[in-house]
């Protein structure tokens, strides 16, 4: 083991042990009650079955739907998946694979298994992980390469340490140009733009619904604090005329304290509720969907899409193809960094701020429906990954 990485494995473990009664208590919470056992633990978590694979790491739910496509390439090839989050596994556990959630750091030199090849998407730059399978003789590419405005100083300020790291990538696929100089100017080599993968991504509906004979509203990918941003914009709006809202938050570990925000609106307003639980045939005012695997069937029936995570400064957005391509008029927030280079392929979207929705939602009467422009061919891109 070189000097840094030994330096750097050793820094792993004392950051581990001082974070071991925090991992502790966050094992008990509802929303890392599997992956925080899985990755600092290592519980219900073994290696890999075999060894010579392709092997896909990947964060949540929005990477791993994206792999889809690119699987459907490599239907005969031997494929593991590795993710962080919960909803990310779940939705790799689809795939019919061996999927692992990635283990804390201090554990790859002994759990991770030599595969032909390691794919890395967007900005999942873990040290240990690059530097073991380069060891092992696996090549490394990172594919849907990002690195967004907002972060790009941040890199730079650590650009001795990221020219190490990336010094064990064969080939980057990156986003876009933009993304590309950013890479350029932390050492990266042999870099390639393709575009976002997610744009040669099949966007289906698994289910039919039967639309409300009424506008209808969703608020879909919804954090904490935007609800009620949507919730105070939809009485307002309902004053000119009959619309319904339908609350897709995107952690289910919140539908509870969502629904019960709803709730308060619901009495405060003389307006029904339900749940998505109870029944699916959209007669009340408001639904909450608390289910998983529900948004693109809601888009399928709604008007007016308000797309969450970019109304306030910590998450960058979500993913705004699927409203898109079921012409849904998109309204979302102008903290969209983390999607920027999808929304470059969507056109007729409002981008507003939190006290802003109510008049968008009023401007978007008269706006046509969002669109999609472009897609991309994977083919070329699954030939060189099997021919690094």
């Amino acid at each position: 083991m070189k000097p840094f990485t030994l330096l750097y494995f050793i820094l792993s473990v004392l950051l581990y042990v001082a974070a071991l009664p925090l991992l502790v208590y966050l094992s008990f919470k509802q929303k890392y009650k599997e992956s925080i056992p899985s990755r600092f633990f290592l519980f219900n978590n073994s290696r890999f079955n075999s060894s010579d694979g392709i092997w896909f790491h990947v964060c949540s739910l929005g990477e791993a739907r994206a792999l889809k496509p690119i699987l459907e390439l490599l239907d005969d090839s031997d494929i593991k998946i590795t993710t962080i989050t919960h909803t990310g596994h779940s939705e790799a556990k689809k795939y019919g694979v061996e999927v692992r959630y990635l283990p804390y750091e201090m554990f790859l030199p002994f759990w991770a298994k030599k595969q032909k090849v390691l794919v890395v998407l967007e900005a999942e730059f873990w040290f240990m992980l690059f530097t073991v399978l380069k060891a092992k003789g696996a090549k490394i590419v990172l594919l849907n390469a990002r690195i967004s405005e907002k972060s790009a100083k941040k890199y730079l300020q650590m650009a001795w340490f990221y020219k190490k790291l990336l010094s064990h990538v064969e080939i980057v696929y990156a986003q876009s140009e933009a993304d590309k100089n950013r890479f350029i100017a932390i050492g990266a080599k042999n870099i390639e733009v393709i575009g976002n993968i997610k744009l040669a991504g099949e966007i289906i509906k698994t289910k039919e619904y039967k639309k409300p004979n009424c506008e209808v509203l969703v608020a879909g990918s919804t954090h904490d604090g935007e609800e009620e941003m949507v919730l105070k914009s939809f009485v307002e709006y309902i004053k000119q005329g009959e619309a319904k809202l339908i609350v897709v938050p995107r952690h289910p570990e919140r539908f509870d304290s969502v629904y019960e925000l709803m709730k308060v609106y619901a009495n405060r307003y003389d307006l029904s509720l339900d749940r998505f639980s109870n029944n699916q045939e959209f007669k009340a005012d408001m639904i909450l969907v608390d289910a998983m695997g529900e948004l693109n069937n809601i888009y399928a029936i709604s008007d007016i899409a308000i797309l969450g995570g970019a109304f306030k400064d910590d998450v960058g957005g979500h993913n705004p193809l699927e409203p898109a391509h079921f012409g849904c008029k998109i309204i979302t927030g102008k903290n969209f960094f983390h999607q920027k280079e999808l929304f470059k392929y969507v056109h007729h979207v409002q981008y507003v701020e939190p006290d802003e929705i109510h008049r968008a939602l009023l401007t978007s009467r008269v706006l046509p429906p969002s669109m999609l422009e472009q897609e991309i061919n994977l083919r070329p891109v699954i030939k060189k990954i099997l021919e690094v």
